[in-house]
């Protein structure tokens, strides 16, 4: 998402994801076959609330993300920057940062996004899915190779990931 929309009636409307995050017991059959990108990305600011504002180069295409606290559902605004304006703000990123391979599966509807981190999260494989509401969140039904719904646990979260490494 990028900014604020228009609503039918010209009034701004805050963009908000709505997702789902869930741990992986085993890999797809044919992960190979999937779309797939390296991403690095930092976190320039982590508020105590659980906001964010977070810089990412997803296989040279480079983005500032702002997300509002949240669990199920948070306001989110993206950005695309040029590469000098992300390298010039990396450095803010020193101590708060995460790798990792994400894959693009279809599924019933939807798409997963499917992570493998990497470094120091080496081990972790987690999975996201978005939704166009809360009601379709709710109702989603996970594949077999899914493990635990760690939506609620901030623990799993990218910018806790990032700042405190392994969940316990």
């Amino acid at each position: 998402m990028s900014g604020r929309e228009q609503a039918p009636s010209g009034e701004s409307v805050q963009p908000v994801e709505i997702e789902r995050k869930f741990l992986v017991a085993q890999l797809p059959e044919n992960l190979q076959d999937y779309d797939h990108q390296t991403i690095r990305q930092g976190y320039m600011v982590i508020g105590a609330d659980g906001s964010e504002a977070r810089l990412r180069d997803r296989a040279g295409s480079y983005s500032l993300t702002v997300k509002s606290k949240g669990e199920l559902s948070r306001g989110e605004w993206e950005t695309p920057v040029s590469e000098d304006q992300f390298e010039a703000l990396w450095g803010t990123t020193a101590g708060k940062r995460v790798e990792k391979t994400r894959y693009t599966i279809p599924y019933d509807g939807h798409t997963i996004e499917l992570d493998i981190y990497e470094g120091d999260l080496a081990g972790l494989i987690s999975a996201e899915v978005e939704f166009a509401s809360e009601a379709e969140a709710d109702a989603f039904e996970k594949p077999d190779w899914f493990a635990d719904d760690v939506t609620a646990d901030s623990s799993f979260k990218n910018q806790n990931l990032a700042l405190r490494g392994l969940p316990q």
